[in-house]
């Protein structure tokens, strides 16, 4: 499980540190920077599919999405008592990305290219990457670590050993490094990281992929765009926990019942509503409806992640639905740590009245995201490796 979430320099989260646990929700007003720690994690799980440089490309190169404020606030900016203005850097230009975990710790720091051909200049460069054991970074827990081009790895001796004197610039150490004889920790959590799941906004518009029939085979995973919905209904009524289906159904559609049709070998959902002479096809469902239903589908997997990301799942929900869904999202912490980004109150109402529920609230003071009482909570100790 991850300990703690650790983002320095990305857009508003200048210097920001949060602590995790089972079940985590993360809210704010609007601007305040979920979206941001959302994306931060995107980008930790873009690392292990050797895709951090270009995600960060897709946003626009390093220089945008790099904090836009002062490197550090006075305490009379901080009063209003002075303008809030720049001075010389005492540090260097960098992106950090990290987490603590109680097995293993990962930080990835990207800052801008040396000597660089100016064809590739806002091509960012991967100046550290360190992967430790427990929580907290400390020298006696370092087990790998890269410094630009050069990765080495500590065996159980205690010796350093070189893993590679030349991975680019621009690839994570875990795309050329990872290996069960000289990495094993590392090609352990590269597999840890890429199990992580994401899930964003699905379609349910009349065009949407999860209206219409599809081929069906074995969806232990529900796809991103949902259009295999009726696969994945299907494979947990095969091999996942079919009460747990028509339970979620019922919470939240009382007196309704959804089927998987085949035809050919060809999947579409119908589902039974109470006081309808016949069923209703996928086509014919409302966009809530829909929605809902690929919500289930997504949380009761029979293949559940390690880490399970949501963002903003209440969209386009009824808000009589939200209390159903806290408690389908409470339901999947039982084999996924879950994290939740949302701003809707009946959802988090929902959620936060689950025991252990970690709530987040963040909000933006001069353009920085911040944790809302954080003197309050225990933050997680945190410590970035040096250059």
């Amino acid at each position: 499980m991850l300990t703690a979430l650790a983002v320095a320099n990305y857009r508003t989260l200048r210097d920001l540190v949060l602590p995790l646990a089972q079940l985590n929700v993360i809210t704010g007003a609007n601007g305040a920077g979920k979206s941001n720690v959302y994306r931060a994690l995107r980008l930790l799980a873009e690392t292990a599919q050797g895709r951090v440089v270009p995600s960060l490309a897709r946003e626009g190169g390093l220089p945008s999405v790099l904090w836009a404020g002062p490197e550090q606030f006075s305490r009379a900016m901080q009063r209003g008592e002075q303008p809030v203005q720049g001075g010389p850097r005492k540090t260097p230009v960098h992106l950090r990305l990290g987490f603590g975990g109680d097995e293993f710790g990962y930080a990835i720091d990207l800052g801008l290219p040396q000597n660089q051909a100016p064809a590739f200049s806002l091509d960012p460069e991967i100046k550290r990457e360190c992967i430790w054991n427990g929580p907290i970074l400390r020298p006696s827990a370092l087990l790998v670590e890269r410094r630009n081009a050069m990765v080495q790895s500590r065996g159980d001796d205690g010796e350093w050993t070189m893993l590679n004197r030349g991975v680019p610039v621009f690839d994570s150490m875990m795309t050329h490094c990872a290996d069960a004889r000289t990495a094993p920790e590392m090609l352990a959590l590269r597999e840890q990281i890429r199990a992580w799941r994401f899930y964003d906004h699905f379609r349910s518009d009349p065009d949407s992929p999860a209206r219409r029939p599809q081929v069906g085979t074995h969806t232990p995973v529900l796809g991103h765009d949902g259009a295999d919905l009726a696969a994945a209904w299907q494979t947990i009524r095969e091999i996942g926990d079919p009460e747990a289906l028509n339970a979620a159904v019922e919470d939240a559609f009382p007196g309704a019942g959804v089927t998987v049709k085949s035809e050919a070998g060809w999947f579409s959902l119908e589902m039974r509503q109470h006081g309808l002479l016949r069923p209703l096809q996928a086509a014919e469902l409302s966009d809530g409806t829909l929605r809902y239903l690929l919500w289930i589908a997504a949380l009761l997997t029979p293949r559940p992640p390690g880490v399970l990301v949501l963002n903003e799942p209440e969209t386009s929900l009824h808000p009589d639905l939200l209390p159903a869904l806290g408690r389908l999202i409470a339901q999947a912490t039982k084999r996924s740590q879950v994290l939740v980004v949302s701003h809707a109150p009946r959802l988090l109402a929902s959620l936060q009245q689950q025991r252990g529920c970690n709530a987040l609230q963040l909000e933006k003071v001069l353009g920085e995201t911040r944790l809302v009482d954080a003197d309050d909570i225990d933050l997680p100790a945190w410590r970035w490796p040096e250059r």
